[in-house]
């Protein structure tokens, strides 16, 4: 199956609009392609621009058009279309192989592909065939899918705020009113936990993609925690950003899967969740065995792991995942353990949480 497209860049001219801007002065857009914006946005695809034409003109006729809103990181000026597509995909942190671009002219899409062989090129021609193909139909669809562009947005005017803010980042951090979420999924919720095993590829500890019915025996099992982990700030909130699958043994607490979403690193968020699980271990007295397996882009959660306290699991140093089925061979997936202590879950944020000490531990605040 095609990979799901995240962002998709589009041209302006007979692309976008009908007409050339700077040649004809009147352009239109079209209602189907209009449409076309609107259902892709609710899907919860991002959209760009890769324009050749003036900036401050192009956009104020996006504005006229009532469709600037929805796109982020417009690229309008003269340089090479393939750098104005890098770029848009290096500020959202995407994978090339998630953003595709649609140009009405066959130089400018062989631009890009030569010089982006990852990126899927359209011609204008297919735009209305978009909400169509596969890969711009998400396998979920959920309450942050159909928020993300606004999320994001939001997200671009944090980043404008901290990189104006004096003093130390901790003190921006706190001055966000960050308050982090932890609760048991709900049926309602297990969309949020599939989309997110499905879309983060950079914090996921084992690149394993969980699927709605595992995920609803799974919150049925006494055994099993399944656990969401949402966000808000003072701008608004961030939505689902972080998934935990932990399975309970005798002294030990497995912990199958963690994904943050990337967009939270910068607010400590993977740390956080490290520490809020090693502090509830610690408290339960059990020890924690958490699976992974490197990927391509996941090094950052093993580094998450690592400065968090967990090592190689030694079984002769430490028996306890003995109760536990050995690792798949040939699978890449490894082992970390952790004999926690008490910790200091956050400086920067609040953490609502579960008390995990038994599977109907009731909400509290570490």
């Amino acid at each position: 199956m095609a990979e799901t497209v995240k962002c998709l860049v589009w041209d302006l001219d007979d692309t976008l609009w009908q007409g050339t801007l700077l040649e004809d002065g009147e352009v239109h857009l079209p209602d189907e392609v209009r449409k076309v914006v609107i259902e892709l946005d609710s899907r919860g695809i991002l959209q760009s621009v890769a324009s050749r034409n003036d900036h401050e003109h192009a956009w104020a006729r996006l504005e006229a058009f009532g469709v600037a809103e929805y796109f982020v990181l417009p690229e309008i000026g003269w340089g090479a279309k393939s750098e104005s597509v890098r770029r848009i995909a290096d500020r959202l942190n995407f994978a090339l192989t998630t953003i595709a671009f649609v140009d009405d002219r066959p130089a400018e899409r062989a631009e890009v592909a030569f010089h982006l062989p990852d990126v899927r090129c359209y011609p204008a021609e297919q735009v209305l065939a978009l909400p169509d193909l596969a890969e711009f139909t998400p396998a979920t669809s959920t309450v942050d899918s159909r928020r993300r562009r606004q999320m994001y947005q939001a997200g671009f005017r944090r980043e404008a705020e901290r990189a104006a803010a004096p003093g130390p980042d901790e003190e921006f951090l706190r001055s966000l009113d960050l308050k982090m979420r932890i609760g048991r999924a709900t049926g309602e919720e297990l969309s949020r936990v599939e989309e997110l095993t499905l879309r983060t590829s950079q914090m996921n500890a084992t690149g394993v993609h969980y699927p709605d019915a595992v995920l609803r025996g799974l919150i049925t099992d006494p055994r099993h925690e399944v656990l969401v982990v949402t966000l808000t700030d003072r701008f608004g909130p961030h939505g689902a950003v972080g998934v935990l699958l932990l399975e309970r043994h005798p002294g030990l607490w497995h912990l199958k899967l963690l994904a943050t979403s990337c967009r939270v690193v910068a607010y400590g968020a993977g740390a956080t969740l490290l520490n809020w699980l090693a502090d509830a271990a610690a408290r339960s007295g059990v020890h924690l065995v958490a699976d992974f397996r490197a990927t391509e882009r996941n090094r950052m959660m093993e580094i998450a792991y690592r400065f968090a306290g967990f090592e190689g699991l030694d079984e002769a140093v430490c028996p306890c995942a003995a109760v536990l089925v050995p690792a798949p061979e040939d699978t890449g997936l490894e082992r970390l353990h952790l004999a926690p202590g008490p910790r200091v879950v956050s400086t920067v944020m609040d953490v609502d949480a579960p008390d995990l000490s038994t599977p109907e531990g009731g909400p509290g605040t570490p």
